[in-house]
């Protein structure tokens, strides 16, 4: 008999799902298709949500897993083809759909695992200063561990160019404790070092704020976390980029939806197609990026 369980509910001002299956827990948001949090069992949280983190309609969510689409970031910042798409003035960080709502395309039950699926459909929700006919459709699978697939269907009758990122924040038990494997030898971009490209040499620990954009990543990258006896395996598909970003302190007290020490408690790896990654669509082409978590135990 199945003892997954889906249960709507309402946070403040935003309409979310709380999915029990297969031992786990999973918060989704209807807005921006966003995971909010992620836990296994008894486990502390994979998936970081902030304390201080609003519900608020039209405001992403801090903590979870933001959609970052059609670009990531600062799109000044994007490769020229990524921003020949906009048609305004100020262009607001990390694209345009993580403060929408998606559709709800259905949530299935299926041996014990529960999907959500999403889209959302620039045909009957233009997206304002970005005239493309594209659609996105979000999978989320919660079973022993989570999945989740971002495709892209270029609709229209020419080439499309974009970036994209599942900003993940992931919980730790305290950053300076924990490493990365899986980024020796990688290119980076180091944004906080005038965008100088350097390569990683050793396994990337954390003493300091950390904004980097790393190149040719392999299909599986890993945080190693002593304090709570885990590694977290993040192993992607449709990428060759992905962003490690940890605010530290003085930055941590400028953020919103942040507690001044709460950067002790998170590290971002955010699965991407970034520069020159990005994506290049040709009419009717799709792309899928997908993101499996899971962890393991070390002690």
């Amino acid at each position: 008999m199945s003892t997954a369980q889906v249960e709507r509910v309402e946070l403040d001002q935003l309409t979310c799902w709380r999915i029990r299956a297969a031992g786990s827990e999973l918060l989704v948001a209807q807005q921006g298709a966003q995971i909010l949090s992620y836990q296994q069992g008894e486990q502390p949280p994979l998936i970081w949500l902030s304390p201080d983190a609003a519900y608020q309609r039209g405001q992403s969510v801090r903590g979870g897993v933001p959609v970052c689409w059609p670009w990531f970031g600062d799109l000044r910042r994007n490769p020229q083809a990524v921003q020949a798409h906009y048609h305004q003035e100020q262009a607001p960080a990390h694209g345009l759909v993580r403060a929408l709502d998606w559709e709800l395309l259905g949530i299935d039950e299926e041996d014990g695992a529960v999907t959500l699926r999403f889209a959302y459909d620039t045909r009957n929700q233009p997206l304002e200063g970005w005239p493309r006919d594209a659609g996105l459709t979000f999978i989320v699978r919660l079973a022993h561990e989570l999945s989740m697939s971002l495709e892209t269907h270029n609709r229209g009758d020419t080439p499309l160019t974009l970036s994209q990122a599942l900003h993940s924040y992931f919980a730790v038990s305290d950053v300076r404790q924990v490493h990365v494997e899986g980024l020796q030898g990688c290119r980076y971009i180091d944004t906080l070092q005038d965008w100088q490209e350097l390569r990683q040499q050793n396994e990337l620990g954390f003493g300091s704020e950390t904004d980097r954009i790393y190149l040719d990543t392999p299909a599986r990258l890993s945080i190693v976390d002593p304090g709570w006896g885990r590694r977290i395996h993040l192993d992607a598909r449709g990428s060759r980029s992905a962003v490690l970003w940890n605010p530290w302190i003085d930055k941590a007290k400028r953020l919103s939806q942040f507690p001044d020490d709460a950067w002790q408690d998170m590290l971002c790896i955010e699965t991407a197609n970034l520069l020159d990654d990005v994506v290049q669509l040709k009419p009717d082409e799709r792309h899928r990026l997908e993101l499996h978590i899971s962890s393991e135990r070390t002690d």
